[in-house]
């Protein structure tokens, strides 16, 4: 039982993390570039990724906590940041694809 502990608060912490580095992510970026991307604007994403982290920070991970319905969005929504935003501002910002 205490592994499985461990391995919950190692999720939680992680993924508050995973959301911290979106929001600085997303801080970091020219304004222009989420709209040259195709994507919401540089507030938006702010806006939820900053309310992703504060909501992963303060509803702990626990799966009979009512906190996990608003868990669960905010570590989909970092993680959206993640694997599509950053890639497309990224390549914006250099110019393209390089094939």
């Amino acid at each position: 039982m205490l592994v499985a502990i461990w391995i919950i608060e190692v999720i939680h912490w992680g993924s508050a993390l995973v959301g911290l580095f979106a929001f600085v992510h997303a801080l970091l970026q020219r304004a222009d570039a989420y709209s040259a991307a195709d994507r919401k604007s540089k507030p938006i994403w702010m806006l939820i990724t900053g309310g992703a982290t504060l909501a992963m920070t303060l509803f702990y991970l626990d799966p009979y906590s009512p906190g996990m319905i608003f868990w669960v969005p905010a570590a989909a929504a970092s993680l959206v940041y993640i694997v599509d935003v950053r890639p497309k501002l990224i390549e914006v910002q250099r110019g393209g694809s390089t094939w």
